[in-house]
């Protein structure tokens, strides 16, 4: 099993430039987590690497006919769970909270916050992961992404990734 770069983002809001695609030609896979607004921005993603991805509270139907509202698979032997709005350990949103508790994941990812957000869910056993938002609108001063690496069931080497506004 070869290890598998992800970048992963959310929050677009309509908002893809070369400095995000750059980002996107460097990984394995994309993922995003909501709130991708015009579909020409997973179109532009799709064009260069495989994309899993969901939608969001802003997105509209044709995005909802397109992405699910949850994702889950297997990435390697890692357990993801991909949603836009799911809170943060101790504060899992109503839509997922039994779910969660009932079958966790290894790796919990949602969006809509625009607040980057990495922390650890010791009484799930997790790793929650919000990359904050990498499009234009909204109340953020730096647009961020995430990226790591997937090996096995290692996730390694995040890292995180600021454009300014």
């Amino acid at each position: 099993m070869n290890m598998k770069k992800i970048l992963l983002l959310s929050d677009t809001h309509n908002y893809i430039d070369e400095k995000i695609l750059k980002y996107v030609k460097q990984a394995d896979e994309v993922w995003h987590a909501g709130d991708i607004g015009d579909l020409k921005v997973t179109d532009a993603i799709k064009k260069l690497k495989p994309l899993r991805a969901v939608y969001g509270n802003i997105d509209d139907a044709k995005a909802r006919l397109e992405f699910p509202e949850h994702n889950r698979f297997k990435c390697q032997d890692v357990n993801v769970w991909i949603t836009h709005i799911g809170g943060y350990p101790n504060r899992y949103d109503i839509r997922v909270r039994e779910n969660i508790k009932q079958n966790p994941p290894d790796l919990f990812i949602c969006g809509h916050s625009h607040i980057l957000k990495v922390m650890s869910d010791k009484k799930l056993n997790l790793l929650h992961m919000n990359p904050g938002a990498i499009g234009k609108y909204g109340i953020h001063n730096v647009r961020t992404m995430l990226r790591f690496e997937i090996d096995g069931n290692k996730i390694q080497n995040l890292e995180v990734i600021e454009i300014k506004r």
